[in-house]
């Protein structure tokens, strides 16, 4: 699978979810303080995350 969700502890030892497309990282979420917060997050991602519109800065 060229593209997935990982987690990872960064500096301050919060839980990270990273969004990766051929070991790439595209975006990641702000740091939780349990693994099952970034959880949350991704699933959140994953259900409103495809009918998103796409907003242009001015």
């Amino acid at each position: 699978m060229a593209h997935y969700f990982e987690i990872k502890k960064n500096k301050a030892g919060e839980f990270v979810a990273y969004f990766k497309y051929n070991s790439e990282t595209i975006f990641w979420t702000e740091g939780y303080s349990s693994k099952a917060s970034a959880k949350n997050a991704i699933e959140s991602i994953k259900k409103n995350g495809p009918g998103a519109e796409t907003r242009e800065a001015e």
